[in-house]
């Protein structure tokens, strides 16, 4: 029988994406975790749903917490960040906003984003 050992891992980083709800949770998420890159998404976005499985494959594989904000539920925290098109992928690095990046990326880039911070 296999064991999923992903969630025995320390709290540093997340295997999966979390979801947020409010300004709250992500202002405890960015708080908690070195570095977090959160998806500001909609679900009727195809770029977003186009950049679902790379967001979840880095939230899997490197050092980075991945935060996911559906903008039609958290219209406030979308407008308190500038958000005004999705997906908007932002960076935090040690609690502070350091990079910015809207429309969808390659996996690649966002990784040697990621890397910035983390090494």
């Amino acid at each position: 029988m296999a064991t999923d050992t992903a969630s025995d891992a320390g709290t540093t980083t997340t295997s999966e994406p979390l979801h947020i709800n409010g300004q709250s949770q992500l202002d405890e998420v960015v708080a908690e975790h070195d570095v977090v890159l959160t998806d500001f998404y909609a679900d009727w976005c195809g770029p977003c749903q186009m950049l679902e499985p790379v967001v979840e494959r880095l939230a899997a594989e490197t050092d980075a917490t991945v935060a996911k904000v559906d903008v039609d539920a958290n219209q406030q925290l979308a407008s308190a960040y500038g958000v005004r098109g999705v997906p908007t992928l932002i960076l935090f690095a040690d609690g502070e906003q350091v990079e910015e990046i809207v429309g969808v990326q390659g996996e690649e880039q966002l990784r040697s984003l990621i890397g910035r911070y983390t090494e």
